[in-house]
């Protein structure tokens, strides 16, 4: 199966980020907060949303900051995917 947003969504994937403490030791992401960068897996079309033309700005593929209580989860074929507005993406990583 594969998820097609419509209109100004985007569907993400979390993206597990591992972090060096500056004794040496590796945080995973159960070890501490998750993190808010996440890959762009599809984007919807975009067009008139809310009387408004909305132009995409992001594409599949970019990373992208959102905020930790952005959008909504969906579990597909036992992987977690969240949707969320183009709107609620507060940055592209480069």
């Amino acid at each position: 199966m594969k998820l097609t947003p419509l209109a100004d969504r985007v569907v993400l994937k979390m993206v597990e980020v591992e972090e060096t403490t500056k004794g040496g030791i590796i945080l995973t992401g159960t070890a501490k907060e998750k993190p808010s960068i996440a890959e762009v897996i599809s984007v919807g079309p975009g067009g008139m949303v809310d009387g408004k033309s909305v132009t995409m700005a992001v594409k599949a593929g970019d990373k992208v900051i959102i905020d930790k209580f952005a959008g909504t989860k969906v579990t597909l074929e036992d992987v977690e995917y969240i949707v969320v507005r183009q709107g609620d993406i507060l940055a592209i990583v480069e």
